[in-house]
């Protein structure tokens, strides 16, 4: 895979899918991919897979995973967290996950490709479009 590797620190305080965005943004990312993001939450918000119900949970939770497609057109991501009962919950990424102590993240711009937006009439969602450039 070609292309530039954005490494960043998020802070305490920040919102982690602000950040992402605004990063993305700054970057004129046209297609990019979360390789990796260690950090932890002091409370965190995510979406059910039923597309509705949101979930928040205010207490510290490590960040386990957090994939997907990202530019500054639109992004799509997915978060797994370990609560400090060393549950796990996790969902579709919506803002309100606040960085507790830090986020080490690391995101790989894709070459030769951008992400579009087309409304899906099955799914009643703007859906990604793939485009080789």
């Amino acid at each position: 895979m070609k292309g530039r590797i954005i490494c960043k620190r998020l802070q305490r305080g920040d919102d982690l899918l602000i950040e992402i965005k605004r990063i993305a943004k700054e970057e004129n990312l046209k297609a990019a991919v979360i390789l990796s993001s260690v950090g932890c939450v002091s409370k965190l918000r995510v979406r059910e897979a039923g597309g509705i119900n949101i979930r928040e949970i205010n207490e510290n939770c490590e960040i386990l995973s957090l994939n997907g497609t990202v530019s500054c057109e639109r992004t799509h991501l997915h978060i797994a967290f370990s609560k400090e009962d060393l549950s796990v919950i996790g969902g579709h990424l919506v803002e309100g996950c606040i960085i507790n102590t830090t986020c080490e993240l690391i995101i790989q711009e894709i070459i030769g490709w951008q992400y579009g937006i087309v409304k899906d009439d099955k799914t009643g969602y703007n859906e990604i479009v793939f485009i080789k450039e």
